[in-house]
Parts: structure tokens; C-alpha cells; sequence
């Protein structure tokens, strides 16, 4: 494996993210910020990635901890544990930092960081998306990229125990 990679630098802690991201804002990048499970990896997921990547700036993805998804999706989940999903993430190029969050969803963390963009992949309506209410006081967006059919981790589990 090649260690010239660096992977591990993309995955902050909180605070640290809160600190480089007072550097991206010194170098006038926008925040944009996703949030997710991310347990088994498919195609809608990096349509998502990828999709909110294009809108320019820095991306960080926040990624629920395997105590947030098994509270989330019950305990047979996660099936990949949070540091291998972190790994997996590190691994594209268009995703900057990943941060992990111990809550049921990102508020406090949206709080912190104070992203410019949300970014959520489905049929939401922007005020339905966690930490609307934070990103509306100080003028930052949400952004909804529609779900690609046919793509579901919950999809994917229970197509594997069919075979």
C-alpha cells in the first residue's frame, strides 16, 4: 500500500474540523457539508458525494458512529464499522474531511461548523433537512439532489439475504 496517501489527514476530529475550517474560510472556500451512514457504499451514495463535490469549495462528510446507526437502524447495523466507512470515504479524491458524530443526526455538529451548503440526497424539502434553521440565520442553503432509484443499503442487505 502506498503510505504517501495521507488518507488519515482528511479524518478530524470536531474541533480540529472547526479549525480548518476557519483556514478554508481565510482562503475564501465555501463549506459544504453531507451527512450519513454510509454502511455499505453504492451508486446513489456517490452521485451525492460526487454531485455536491461539483458545487465548488471544500466537502466534508459527517459520518454517524456505529452507536449512532445501530440506534438509527437497529442492531444488526452497522455492517461495516465506523472506521472502515471513514477508510472507505478517505479513499475519494472530491471528499476533503470526514468527521464522525455520536448523535442520532448532525445538529450540534452543523451548529459548530457553520457550513455555507447542506447537502442531502431524497425527496426532502429543504426545511425538513436537519439544521435548516441554523444554516437560514446566517444566509447558507440547502441543497437536494434527487434519490437515484434502485439504490439502498437496507435494499442491498436484504437482496443478499434472499440469495
Amino acid at each position: 500500500m502506498n503510505n504517501n496517501l495521507n488518507l488519515d489527514k482528511k479524518i478530524l476530529s470536531a474541533s480540529e474540523l472547526v479549525a480548518q475550517i476557519r483556514k478554508w474560510r481565510e482562503q475564501k472556500e465555501k463549506i459544504i457539508f453531507t451527512n450519513g451512514c454510509f454502511d455499505i457504499l453504492h451508486n446513489g451514495h456517490l452521485e451525492v458525494l460526487f454531485s455536491a463535490a461539483k458545487l465548488g469549495g471544500k466537502l466534508i462528510v459527517a459520518l454517524n458512529s456505529d452507536s449512532s446507526v445501530k440506534k438509527l437502524k437497529g442492531k444488526s447495523r452497522p455492517i461495516n464499522t465506523e472506521i472502515d466507512r471513514k477508510k472507505f470515504l478517505s479513499y475519494f479524491n472530491f471528499i476533503d474531511s470526514i468527521t464522525l458524530f455520536y448523535e442520532e443526526t448532525p445538529y450540534n455538529l452543523i451548529k459548530k461548523l457553520k457550513p455555507d451548503y447542506i447537502v442531502k440526497g431524497g425527496d426532502y424539502k429543504k426545511e425538513e433537512v436537519v439544521g435548516y434553521d441554523i444554516l437560514k440565520e446566517y444566509g447558507g442553503d440547502v441543497i437536494i439532489f434527487p434519490f437515484i432509484d434502485g439504490f439502498s443499503t437496507t435494499n442491498i442487505i436484504n437482496q443478499s439475504k434472499k440469495s
